[in-house]
This record gives structure tokens, sequence and C-alpha cells, in this order.
């Protein structure tokens, strides 16, 4: 039996894996307190005969170290956690990724299902991916793999500050702030991604503008992480992919900027919904321990 998480910012949601997901139950999450954050997760490991533990994070976690960027837990930011969750729980410990984490997910049991290569798209506030190849999530040197927002790739005069430092990355432009900031840069009219959108099903001009220039700036990068990766489909989750059409609008451009033709979708809406990172934890701990 795994017992797996999926921990964000604000809530630490538990469930345990034996063939099935089983929500086991939900807390705060300490953000600021090690010791607190700790504990949390070692009072739903007591009295489980569990076979490991494994996490979804929204952070970065270097294979080789393990060491994890959490900007939104200040306690474990920069921390091994999985070396200090296993000293405090007696069992193995895994840290993923959580778009790694939606990736996989959508691989065994979504969208991805029978598919080789799947290559795991989050459209949400920002934008963030995960590759999985042959079941196997890659993570890649820094545990940087799959992470097609970042890069400049974007020129001009909608080249704008990115929070990893660099200038011009898709992450800036592509989820539902980066809409309202095309939106803005464009009419001078501050709307709220979901107006941005609601406008565009309507029929309205400006919104319509904005968003064909999201999709001109977002298809080519994307295009792009698809011919080098040689993915077979592209689950898409995170708030903007549930604006009906937007998944369908955005294939249809990337479809024809790939090297490959098809006739079919390539990029499809992600089946896990929101248990997607226990789940994905779940899998990468079924993976590691059998």
């Amino acid at each position: 039996m795994i017992l797996a998480f999926d921990i964000g910012g604000s809530r630490i949601k538990a469930a345990v894996w034996d063939g099935a997901l089983r929500p086991v139950g939900e807390v705060a999450t300490p953000a600021g307190d090690l010791a607190a954050f700790t504990a949390a997760i070692a009072g739903f490991a007591a009295g489980r005969a569990v076979t490991g533990i494994a996490i979804s994070i929204a952070g970065v976690v270097d294979p080789a170290s393990g060491v994890g960027t959490v900007a939104n837990i200040p306690a474990i930011d920069g921390l091994a956690l999985g070396p200090a969750l296993r000293a405090a729980t007696g069992v193995p410990v895994l840290v993923l990724n959580d778009a790694d984490c939606f990736a996989l997910a959508e691989a065994f049991h979504g969208a991805g299902r029978g598919h080789g290569t799947v290559l795991g798209v989050i459209l949400g506030t920002g934008v963030g991916g995960g590759l999985v190849i042959g079941g196997r999530v890659v993570t890649g040197a820094g545990g940087y793999a799959g992470e097609w927002g970042h890069g400049p790739v974007i020129r001009g005069e909608f080249a704008l500050h990115c929070g990893c430092g660099q200038v011009g990355c898709i992450d800036t432009i592509g989820g539902a702030r980066g809409l309202e900031r095309l939106h803005l840069k464009r009419t001078a009219e501050l709307l709220g991604s979901e107006a941005i959108i609601a406008g565009w099903i309507a029929g309205e001009a400006e919104a319509g503008e904005t968003m064909a220039l999201w999709r001109e700036l977002v298809a080519g990068p994307l295009a792009m992480a698809v011919n080098l990766v040689g993915a077979d489909v592209l689950p898409v989750g995170g708030g903007l992919s549930r604006a009906p059409g937007l998944v369908r609008y955005l294939d249809e451009a990337v479809r024809v900027r790939i090297l490959r033709r098809t006739t079919g979708p390539l990029l499809v809406p992600a089946e896990c919904g929101a248990d997607a990172g226990l789940l994905g934890a779940a899998m990468a701990g079924q993976a590691a321990w059998g």
C-alpha cells in the first residue's frame, strides 16, 4: 500500500493506493513550520502499513540531490524533503513535481492511456508540463524536463519579464494571468481571463483578437516541444483548459506547426481532474516499489 500526498501552498491532501485510490483526509499546509509540516505527513502514516510515501508538490526537485525549490512552502524550500520525511516515518519517500504527477496520472489513467510518449500540459495561473516516456516520468538534469513554458522565445512588445529571471517566456502569457496581461497590453482594458474567454466565445472582436494572439504565441513553442520529444498525445489540464473549445482551438494551431501530419487531435482535455496529483504520485510509488 502506498500513501500518496498532493501538497500545495494551502492544503495537504492524502490518499492510499492499493490498486485503487482512496482519499484519507486533508489538512492545512504548515507552510512556515518544518516540524509541523513533518508531523502532518507522519500523522497520516501513523498506524498504516505502507510500502512507501509518494508526494506531488508544487515545486522542482533535483533528482540527483533530492533538494527541492518550493517557493510557496518556505519551510521546505531548499530542503532534501525525502530523507527528512523518511527519518520521521521510517518508510521510503518519493517527492515529485506536481506537473510530472499530472502527466503520470494522465499516462496511466487519463487521456494518455495506450500512448508511449505523453507530454502533459498545464494551462493554469501559469503554464507547466511533465513528460512521460514508456510509462516513466522524465525528470532530467535538475528536475526541469517537460518545462516547455520557460526560455526567451517571445520578442517585441509582448516579451515580458518572467519570475524565472528571463524575458519572453511562454509562462508570462500562456496561463490565465498571462492572457490578462496580453489583453491589457493590447487594449489597455483590465479584464479577467474568464471575461476575455467569455467574450471570445460570444464573438466579441477585441476578445477574439486577444485569443488569436495568445494562440499564435503559445502554439509555436508548444509545437517545437512536440517535435523535440515526439509526443503521441498532450493531455491539457489547468483552469484555462476547462473553457469550452479552448483546447481544440489551440490544438488546431499546434498541429499545423509540427512535422508529423495527423488528422486526429493531439492536444486533448485531461481526464483525471482534481485527483491527478494524488494519482500520479501513487503511480510513481508503484513504479518504484512494485
